[in-house]
């Protein structure tokens, strides 16, 4: 692709932040067939589950802590409107002020009250290479590690999303061997959570750097549990590009999820139909940008106004509840009780006898004795004689 596009909004200190909703996509080749090691959310054949087997897709909402830390309720009001996963922006203090150790492990409190599976990504490395002001993976690292206490037994709910968006138009050939160094670094301090990893080009990948060097990334992780993100705005405004994108990763059964997206964008105008539709048929998780907060022209943005739950803007709404939105395609993770859907409809929730209920109810008991079969598992329907 020819577009190379970057976004610009504001923190809530009004500070530039320069940074294009990213490709974060994971391009193993082969290699996306290993097995992650047991427990925990872990990569197995291309695919994301939980430490139980069940498949997990998220569906979730971007939320920018570290520039509103005082709006405390965001992650319970994003779980309210159904979603199963919210990322979380920090700072390793080497653009904003750091999120501390016991920061994060409040906000891994918060997800878990929620009953969301957190997303922890660290937004200094925005653009590294093109903004002057950017952080390198490395240094993010060196921040993981320093927090690594607060990681250390939350890997069942808690992903850690190394950089976003590590680079920008500038420099981006080195994020090969970056994204590898930094992996490597975490897993040799100890740290076992899912990793994510973004793409550069304001995260965007047009230059296909990720796509090309995914397979040698997941297999430097000696886990084999590292995801691939990517971010969709202006470079994806067809459905041509954003189902060759994420086809390409499915196919060769690589995780893939769309860390961020919008319905808008001052780089072009993503096609947010196409990108949720295909990563609903895909079982592909997506993440929308964002919350609340945005600003330098890119209020559109915002879910919801003034960080209020019941004030949806037209992108909230077209998010939520639209086709392939939020209503009709999150499923709570099982370890908060979920129904286990694989992104395939509403939460279905958990019976009396440990067994989740089958979200597409009867129609899932052809011999009508109560219990169904989803996603390779016994599920009961609600209200039967096996709904005890």
């Amino acid at each position: 692709m020819t577009k190379s596009p970057r976004r610009t909004w504001l923190t809530a200190a009004g500070s530039a932040l320069a940074g294009i909703a990213g490709l974060l996509l994971p391009v193993f080749g082969t290699a996306g067939a290993a097995q992650a090691a047991e427990g925990g959310i872990h990569v197995s054949d291309g695919r994301i589950y939980e430490a139980n087997g069940t498949e997990f897709v998220m569906r979730g909402v971007n939320h920018a802590h570290t520039w509103y830390p005082t709006e405390t309720g965001a992650i319970a009001d994003i779980s309210a409107k159904g979603a199963n996963t919210v990322r979380v922006v920090l700072s390793s203090g080497d653009r904003w002020t750091e999120t501390s150790a016991s920061q994060v492990s409040s906000i891994i409190g918060d997800c878990k009250a929620a009953k969301v599976i957190c997303v922890l990504e660290v937004h200094d490395t925005t653009g590294y290479g093109e903004d002057g002001a950017a952080a390198s993976l490395a240094q993010a690292a060196d921040y993981w590690v320093g927090i690594k206490g607060a990681l250390q037994g939350q890997e069942d709910y808690v992903v850690v999303n190394i950089g976003n968006e590590p680079y920008g138009n500038s420099g981006y050939t080195a994020w090969t061997d970056a994204t590898k160094n930094a992996i490597v670094k975490l897993r040799s301090a100890g740290i076992e959570n899912a990793l994510m990893v973004d793409a550069p080009n304001w995260g965007q990948d047009w230059s296909n750097t990720m796509r090309s060097n995914a397979a040698s990334v997941f297999a430097a992780d000696p886990r084999r549990n590292t995801i691939f993100s990517i971010h969709m705005y202006g470079v994806y405004d067809t459905a041509a590009e954003v189902q060759g994108y994420l086809n390409h990763f499915v196919t060769n059964k690589l995780p893939i999820v769309v860390g961020e997206f919008g319905d808008n964008h001052s780089d072009g105008n993503p096609d947010e139909n196409a990108i949720m539709a295909t990563a609903r048929s895909l079982r592909v998780g997506y993440l929308g940008w964002s919350w609340s907060g945005n600003g330098s022209g890119v209020e559109y943005l915002d879910m919801v106004n003034g960080f209020d739950a019941g004030s949806l803007t037209a992108w909230g709404n077209r998010f939520f509840n639209g086709a392939d939105g939020m209503s009709t395609t999150s499923t709570r993770a099982t370890i908060f009780g979920g129904g286990g859907n694989e992104g395939g409809g509403n939460e279905g929730g958990t019976a009396p006898n440990g067994y989740p209920y089958c979200v597409n109810g009867s129609s899932s008991d052809p011999d009508g004795d109560g219990w169904g079969w989803e996603n390779q598992r016994s599920c009961v329907v609600r209200g039967s004689a096996a709904d005890r």
